[in-house]
């Protein structure tokens, strides 16, 4: 995938400004998640996507961080990670979930460091959550060095968000639009290599899209 496409001027002005990042609710994020949604944000088919796209590049004995998190992970239940590790902003969502060894309660948008080891990590994914990012890079940057080299990261996302808490240029664009500037936020990160744009949307009709950037630490 390369070039904007459709992408006006005017939208790759906002990428580069701190405008892009602006939302119509601009008020802490850990209100807006103080309630926990035990609801999934995609449908099953979509989930299926993830899951498969989990399957294929997640090591089965290796440590994963599940990054904005929830009560929910879609990892395959076949697979026996040596050690799952969630963080997200609600607890209750966080420790209802069964899949996580472990969870930490962080809101990414107030700080970006991790609070992990370098190269901690064997495997990361952020399932429809990375139009919330309001400092992608430097989140992107911390998930890079708490990563072994060559692990994967898996960035899922759908058409589907809170609009009022998606920063501007994610809810400017289209689907090709948000691969695309997610593909820009791991380059400008500078710690990404083998960067792949997916479009793994189910076949049948009337089910959400799914699609997938995904790429490989480096040191």
């Amino acid at each position: 995938m390369s070039g904007w496409g459709s992408v006006t001027t005017e939208h790759r002005r906002l990428v580069l400004s701190p405008e892009g990042f602006r939302r119509y609710d601009e008020s802490a994020d850990t209100l807006f998640y103080n309630q926990p949604r035990f609801v999934k944000h995609i449908d099953d088919a979509a989930v299926a996507a993830v899951t498969q796209l989990y399957r294929e590049l997640f090591p089965a004995d290796g440590c994963i961080l599940d990054l904005m998190s929830s009560w929910v992970s879609h990892l395959p239940v076949e697979a026996r990670y040596r050690r799952v590790v969630g963080l997200g902003l609600n607890e209750q969502e966080l420790a209802a979930n069964p899949r996580l060894d472990a969870f930490v309660v962080q809101d990414v948008n107030a700080e970006s460091h991790l609070p992990f080891e370098s190269m901690e990590f064997d495997g990361a994914a952020i399932c429809v959550s990375v139009q919330y990012l309001t400092d992608p890079v430097a989140v992107l940057r911390e998930v890079g060095r708490v990563m072994h080299p060559g692990a994967p990261l898996v960035i899922t996302f759908s058409n589907r968000c809170f609009p009022t808490k998606a920063v501007a240029i994610w809810r400017a664009l289209d689907d090709a639009g948000h691969g695309q500037l997610v593909t820009d936020y791991m380059r400008a990160a500078g710690n990404w290599t083998d960067i792949r744009f997916l479009d793994r949307s189910p076949s049948q009709q009337a089910t959400d899209p799914l699609f997938a950037v995904v790429a490989r630490a480096q040191l």
